[in-house]
């Protein structure tokens, strides 16, 4: 079969690929299409052809899969959040296994590595602690919406179709946000219709409502509000606060961030306080950890203590040990170890998170944590001690190659490697298997029905 672009094929999907796609093999070429599960039979348009590869646009599955299920969502084959609803939970385990051993093996070239089963999330819905809903004046209708002519295409607020930047799904119920979210969410959407002000056009620039951001405090249920508009209006604003603030106890902290920025992110230039405090308070073991608006946090609480237990399992610290944490963020992982480590040193770039890391030190009774600002390959060289334990935590890109050949030269006895993408990790471990063994990876799942998941690698130094 010879693939074109723009053309149309029945295809059987054999597999799911890393990025969560499915994968067909027609007389051997690589189609990749998303929204499928092995075992379907679908109806696809050719939207990119390579050399090598093609991509796919589902058009109709002709002959579902026996593994499909119904995905408790009625949003999840639109929005892009949980594409892997209609998977069952033990089969997305196995893929993601999968795509790490895969990564490994092909991207990192190293055989061999044992790949431990993966450490399942519980629960594996209303498990994010953090949702972000962006406004819009034109909504995204859904199919059954496009079939009926009462239905206005009017304001909305939700989360984005995938591929577009300025089409939002108004959505009613996030299976992945605590529930209370969305009523939350519900009020809020109510009152920004009855307002009289617009939501933001990302085209035009104008508008007032922007994003509606909620977080969420596992330990004592605590909610943050945080209402991002382009403009001040506190009598608005103050209105909206008032309402959630007396019906919903819960809610901790209502913040107004505002912001001018072309961009679609919540980043804000002039932060209000509407109620409360400015932070909500979250707990990970025997530790405290004030949240802010803006702060980075793991967005599954519960999960990250498994994650965080199997970095200290693999550090094995016996409480006389020296600990560099190369990317340390808002501290997390540095204060979790600090009570087993007689001390332990942060480098992180970002001045907001250094400063919220040695607030939570200090909010923990830490005295055993020191945090340095800057660039890890400038901050590194200056560091006179030769650390027992190197912990890194890098962002989805990976390590700089800079920055590999630094913690080379250290040659620390012993690295445990934290990593949200298998390929970036794959790359690093194999830079790094010239001076250590990788011993043994678990992934931990972070982030149920997406194919997102987290690694945990243990290196120790060859002698």
């Amino acid at each position: 079969m010879s693939i074109s672009k723009r053309k149309t094929y029945e295809l059987e999907i054999i597999d799911l690929a890393f990025g969560g796609k499915g994968l067909a093999k027609p007389d051997g070429f690589p189609v990749f299409i998303d929204r499928c599960v092995p075992g379907d039979t679908v109806f696809v348009k050719i939207t990119k052809k390579k050399k090598s590869w093609a991509e796919g646009k589902l058009i109709q599955i002709l002959k579902p899969s026996k593994l499909r299920q119904e995905g408790r969502c009625r949003y999840c084959n639109y929005c892009g959040g949980c594409k892997w609803q209609e998977l069952p939970y033990d089969l997305q385990l196995e893929y993601k296994k999968r795509h790490v051993t895969e990564s490994i093996e092909h991207i990192g070239r190293l055989k061999g590595v044992p790949v431990m089963d993966v450490i399942p999330s519980d629960p594996i819905f209303e498990y994010r602690n953090k949702m972000e809903f962006s406004c819009s004046a034109q909504r995204w209708l859904m199919p059954e919406e496009l079939e009926d002519e009462t239905i206005k295409k009017g304001f909305g607020i939700g989360l984005h179709v995938p591929g577009t930047f300025d089409k939002v799904i108004d959505i009613k119920q996030c299976e992945i946000m605590p529930a209370l979210g969305n009523k939350i969410l519900e009020d809020v959407r109510t009152f920004i219709k009855e307002s009289g002000l617009s939501a933001y056009n990302l085209k035009s620039h104008e508008g007032f409502w922007r994003f509606l951001m909620l977080r969420h405090c596992v330990a004592h249920d605590q909610w943050m509000v945080n209402i991002v508009t382009r403009d001040k209006n506190l009598e608005v604003v103050s209105k909206l606060g008032k309402l959630l603030a007396e019906k919903y106890p819960n809610i901790h902290s209502i913040l107004n961030n505002i912001t001018d920025s072309l961009s679609g992110v919540a980043r804000e230039k002039e932060e209000i306080l509407i109620h409360g405090e400015n932070f909500i308070t979250e707990k990970l073991g025997e530790f405290s950890f004030k949240i802010s608006a803006n702060s980075f946090f793991q967005t599954n609480t519960r999960a990250c203590k498994k994650l965080y237990a199997k970095v200290a399992q693999y550090a094995d610290l016996k409480g006389d040990e020296t600990v560099l944490d190369l990317y340390s963020g808002t501290g997390t992982i540095p204060i979790w170890l600090s009570r087993d480590a007689k001390q332990v040193y942060g480098i992180e770039i970002v001045t907001s998170a250094v400063i919220d890391a040695r607030k939570n030190a200090q909010l923990n009774g830490i005295k055993n944590c020191e945090f340095y600002e800057g660039d890890i390959k400038d901050v590194l060289p200056n560091l006179a001690q030769v650390p027992d334990v190197v912990i890194i935590d890098p962002p989805r890109v990976g390590m700089h190659k800079d920055v590999v050949g630094q913690v080379l030269a250290i040659h620390a006895p012993k690295i445990v490697y934290v990593s949200c993408n298998p390929a970036t990790l794959a790359r690093d471990l194999e830079m790094l298997s010239t001076r250590y063994e990788v011993v043994e990876i678990t992934p931990v799942d972070m982030f149920p029905h997406t194919y997102h998941i987290e690694s945990v690698a243990l290196l120790t130094r060859k002698l």
